[in-house]
């Protein structure tokens, strides 16, 4: 008689934890236009005007901090025009890029339109650059191996030490940045050790899984990787310790680029001709993408909450920050009170605790209480867009993209090019992208790789303070990566998946296992 072995199941029913959506306070930054201001005869300057003013005060409590013990005692000059020739003195001002690369509309609107444009570029630096520094009064070329060194974009507000040379020009000795807000949240007992991909076995805490980039409707699509990726999150998928892994993911975020961009082929340039009266015409427009999108994203939120971006390839605005999307869009799964349209960038303050969520899906109560202390964390989400534009600014190497993002943090401002080379509403009083307040953790998706790292900061003592954890999502599509983030001890893992014979989009194949798939943790 032929027997069959058990299928490995856990020893004991797996609940998903707790975690809910806590009401934003007076600092954290809203990034919903609403129809009072949704305005666009502004001009741009207005945004400029505005960032210097609001900054202005956190870049001269750091640079008095920073160079008050100098015994030449450099001189505070309140206006770039005000700076007094062969006398050592600091200014603070904005950060202008003149790049001879950087895209120029006046160029575009004056060329020859019977000539095909050229291709965009992928990198904006040459060593003609120069940066310069102005304010409301007037603008000052910067020069000297320390500006060089600093790794600067359009848009930055800093603080520059030196003298004006005989040129005009003012040669830097010395910068400063506002540097790290405060923390949004208050402060936790945590371990010592936050190293990447950590052995979860021996915690049972609560993470927050992070996609980007699913692409549905590419020309190669990762089905069968975004079909394994649903029945993992649901629990439907993988051995005891998978499931016992997924079960602590409390809920997901999806940073953005869930859609491809529609392609037009010769058939859809035949579309688009005009055709005679009467004469029948297909949509160019196929729902099939979107139906797919919808379907998995109602099977991922009967299981746990969902809080879904726009990117720079799904059908939305243009224009940053990118509002959410209609609800409506996605069917069956808009009917879930735990299914969030949220804008890019997003800021989410989420609470890890005990307490029964009133929402449905929003969190699951367990027969065993856990006795960790309740831990809230803020999450400052974005899709890539201003990362990936900081980094046609900048040589890489030494830049990169976690370089970069972690500089955002510095700079107190998630996206300082916008509306230079990024484009952006047009402010007049505001500018939320300024970060009044230090995020525990900061998801940029979009990106090309995987990438994390901790930006801490210093405090007066020289010991390194509190730390921000800076993860970089890929697109999904071409890697078949998730990534998982402790809201407990900020450790980072990612998920592979991977089919045997299939490659995620073209890219590099994934580890197989003995059925042909793999879900490989690192």
């Amino acid at each position: 008689m032929t027997t069959f072995d058990s299928i490995p199941t856990p020893s004991c029913p797996l609940v998903r934890p707790i975690s809910t959506v806590v009401p934003p306070t007076e600092m954290t930054p809203s990034f919903l236009i609403d129809t009072k201001n949704k305005s666009y005869k502004h001009q741009y300057a207005n945004i400029y005007f505005t960032r210097l003013i609001l900054l202005r005060n956190a870049v001269e409590k750091q640079a008095k901090a920073r160079w008050n013990g100098l015994q030449s005692e450099p001189l505070y000059v309140a206006r770039v025009l005000d700076i007094v020739k062969s006398q050592l003195c600091w200014v603070i001002g904005t950060v202008y890029m003149d790049m001879p690369l950087k895209p120029n509309v006046l160029e575009d609107i004056g060329r020859d339109h019977s000539i095909p444009a050229p291709p965009p570029r992928e990198k904006f630096y040459c060593d003609e650059d120069s940066v310069m520094l102005e304010d409301e009064s007037g603008r000052i070329k910067l020069v000297g191996d320390r500006v060089s060194e600093e790794r600067l974009v359009t848009g930055v507000i800093i603080a520059a030490l030196g003298m004006e040379t005989p040129t005009g020009d003012f040669e830097v000795v010395d910068m400063c940045t506002a540097g790290l807000a405060t923390f949004a949240e208050e402060e936790i007992l945590a371990s010592d050790d936050m190293d990447v991909d950590m052995d979860p076995s021996s915690t049972q805490d609560e993470y927050v899984a992070v996609i980007s980039g699913l692409s549905i409707g590419s020309p190669s699509p990762a089905d069968a990787q975004i079909q394994m990726l649903v029945e993992y999150l649901t629990g439907e998928a993988g051995g005891p310790e998978d499931q016992q892994l997924a079960s602590q993911i409390t809920r997901l975020i999806i940073a953005g680029n869930s859609l491809s961009l529609a392609e037009y082929g010769e058939e859809g340039e035949d579309e688009k001709r005009p055709r005679k009266f009467g004469a029948s015409a297909q949509a160019i427009f196929s729902p099939h993408p979107n139906l797919a999108l919808s379907a998995h994203l109602h099977d991922l939120t009967s299981a746990l909450p969902v809080h879904i971006l726009p990117g720079e390839d799904d059908p939305s605005g243009t224009i940053l920050p990118q509002q959410p999307f209609p609800r409506a869009m996605f069917g069956k799964a808009a009917a879930f009170e735990s299914f969030h349209c949220e804008s890019n960038p997003a800021w989410l303050r989420v609470r890890c605790d005990e307490t029964e969520s009133p929402i449905p899906n929003e969190g699951r109560a367990s027969s065993s209480q856990s006795n960790q202390p309740p831990v809230t964390r803020s999450l400052l989400v974005t899709s890539g867009q201003p990362v990936l534009d900081m980094y046609k600014y900048l040589p890489t190497p030494p830049s990169s993209l976690v370089s970069i993002a972690a500089s955002t943090l510095r700079w107190r401002h998630v996206a300082p090019t916008a509306p230079d080379t990024l484009w952006c509403h047009p402010y007049r009083d505001r500018d939320p992208f300024i970060l009044r307040e230090t995020p525990d953790i900061y998801l940029v998706g979009g990106m090309p790789q995987f990438g994390t790292e901790l930006v801490g900061s210093e405090d007066g003592s020289g010991r390194a303070g509190r730390c921000c954890r800076i993860v970089l999502v890929p697109s999904f599509s071409q890697t078949g990566v998730l990534v998982l983030v402790n809201l407990r001890t900020l450790e980072v893992q990612r998920v592979d998946f991977g089919v045997e014979g299939l490659s995620a989009g073209g890219g590099e194949q994934q580890p197989s296992g003995d059925d042909g798939d793999a879900m490989a943790k690192g």
